[in-house]
């Protein structure tokens, strides 16, 4: 029996894509970054992989009306989908590449007959057409929700908060005894080991995320559900599938079946990955054929290929039926304003929320943000964490800064060189403003003719924590990390008396919220362990004149 190389070189594709994408996401960090000056840069972010995806492309301009630098090269995946089906699904999505590796592993639930009968088209698998159009209906009112279920979200978001940290933390792990072993041979193998992994997997300090245990749990149970059918997600959620289902009923490529040959061996239903019914007798469900060719490579009489301009009968179109469809219209319609219902009581989001530099005004940030963490990845201090319901429910997952974890880098702007869709605005560090020598403070450099720099918010003290105001104790830490100059953290020099009545100086500090930026360093560096007695609040931020700490001075 003659083979086609099809499946082969869909296999060699699949790997490819599958560890380019990998090397793309162990690269978008800061061992790899590059520049002068302190200025940090990415040579090749994994964003590049959202440039192949037209459901971003596609939701973001329905959402911000307007199309981000670089999106609209992902509709150009739609043009080889006219001809050759949902062949991205099959050949180059990585998540489907997983899904399929695990699902060609032995499964009791998918043996015999119960394999091939899981291989069949089944109603369930129109719910990613719902799931489609309940979230672009929400991006016409300005959510970017889709962005939680979208493939290559799902990934980053999944692999760069969860599964990369947890396997940077094993691997240290493991080779820490190795390193401290007595043993000077094995000592030295530890030592070179390390070096090697450092400079080409492991990342250059152990990332932890606060909310990072819930997606990587989400992405194992996705895997682990394609042990018992195959390609679960691929079939019934995907939102990026159905998106590429729908056009691809246009496509001129499809499968032919050869009557006379087929012996209704059942053959073509232990491979299909798509569960679109290749079998003889059955109507062919093109929208769900992931064209991984496994069906014509597995029949033993050739009844099965893939032809252009066929003329049989086929579903070409999905099968949504008309209750599936009101009910994607009316859920997308649906779940903004019941996602909205905390802001109108005023508790969607709370004044620690300080969003990255660089970000829209918060509606039109959660209009752009497709919730990927690739901002959080990148940041060398691992100051940016997803929310969970910091912002309300519409905002789970976006980035927000905490400062008792991190703080923002003067001169580092790579979350904005990492954001795909613009909602976080692509920056330079002298637009930030943090590391500008030539103005002393925002009123100099108003007068220079630049811009003010960019706030994440004001730095406020709880005197009834601060050591040199609530314990007459010295302690000058957030003045000496607070990195703006000048500084906008003063000390001012007080006469105190203490318990035992003898008097001592003591130095006070104050903020000076018009050179404060909220970097959150004070923060992050205070020594007292439980709350800090000085706090970073959203005020003053700059992307809204609503949240302003001052009036106005003109």
């Amino acid at each position: 029996m003659v083979r086609s190389r099809l499946p082969l070189l869909r296999r060699i594709s699949q790997i490819l894509f599958l560890l380019l994408f990998l090397v793309l996401l162990v690269l978008t960090s800061l061992r790899s970054a590059s520049g002068a000056s302190n200025q940090a840069g990415l040579r090749a972010p994994v964003r590049l992989y959202f440039l192949l995806d037209p459901l971003v492309a596609i939701a973001n301009a329905l959402a911000s009306h307007a199309l981000y630098r670089g999106l609209l090269w992902s509709l150009v995946i739609l043009l080889p989908t006219l001809f050759f089906g949902r062949f991205f699904c099959g050949w180059i999505c990585p998540l489907g590449t997983l899904q399929q590796f695990v699902g060609d592993m032995p499964s009791e639930a998918k043996r015999g007959k119960q394999r091939i009968e899981s291989n069949r088209y089944k109603r369930w698998q129109t719910l990613k057409y719902a799931v489609l159009l309940a979230g672009l209906v929400a991006a016409i009112f300005g959510s970017m929700a889709i962005g939680w279920l979208d493939p290559f979200s799902l990934l980053v978001r999944s692999i760069g908060l969860a599964i990369f940290p947890a396997l940077n933390y094993a691997a240290g792990a493991a080779i820490a005894p190795l390193e401290h072993s007595h043993v000077a041979a094995i000592q030295s193998a530890g030592q070179v080991i390390h070096a090697v992994l450092r400079a080409t997997i492991l990342d250059f300090r152990q990332a932890h995320f606060t909310q990072g245990l819930l997606p990587g749990l989400l992405f194992l149970l996705i895997l682990a559900v394609g042990l018992r059918v195959t390609r679960f997600w691929c079939r019934a959620i995907c939102p990026l599938g159905a998106l590429l289902g729908a056009v691809s009923r246009w496509s001129i490529l499809g499968l032919h079946k050869d009557a006379e040959k087929c012996n209704q061996c059942n053959r073509c239903l232990l491979h299909c990955q798509g569960g679109d019914d290749p079998v003889g007798g059955a109507n062919w469900h093109k929208a769900e054929c992931l064209m991984c060719m496994n069906c014509m490579d597995a029949c033993p009489d050739h009844a099965l290929s893939f032809r252009f301009f066929r003329n049989e009968k086929e579903v070409a179109s999905p099968d949504l039926g008309r209750r599936r469809t009101v009910t994607g219209l009316a859920a997308g319609a649906a779940i903004v304003p019941l996602m909205h219902v905390g802001t109108a009581l005023g508790k969607d989001r709370d004044g620690s929320l300080l969003r990255p530099p660089g970000a829209l005004d918060e509606s039109e940030f959660l209009s752009r943000c497709i919730r990927c963490g690739e901002c959080m990845k990148v940041c060398p201090n691992n100051a940016l964490q997803p929310t969970l319901t910091q912002a309300g429910i519409e905002g789970i997952w976006t980035p927000t800064l905490v400062p008792r974890i991190g703080y923002c880098e003067p001169s580092c702007v790579l979350c904005s060189t990492g954001c795909p869709t613009g909602a976080i605005w692509q920056i330079t560090p002298k637009e930030k403003g943090w590391v500008n020598a030539d103005a002393a403070s925002p009123a100099d450099a108003a007068h220079a003719g630049n811009s003010q720099p960019i706030r994440l918010g004001t730095a406020f003290y709880d005197r009834g924590r601060c050591l040199p105001w609530a314990l007459a104790t010295d302690c000058i830490v957030c003045e000496e990390w607070c990195p703006v100059s000048p500084k906008a953290i003063f000390l001012e020099e007080v006469q105190v008396t203490d318990s035992g009545g003898v008097a001592k100086t003591l130095k006070q500090p104050h903020v000076d919220p018009t050179r404060c930026v909220g970097c959150g360093a004070c923060e992050y560096a205070c020594p007292l362990q439980e709350h800090p007695a000085v706090y970073v609040t959203s005020i003053g931020e700059s992307r809204s004149p609503s949240s302003q700490v001052l009036l106005s001075q003109k």
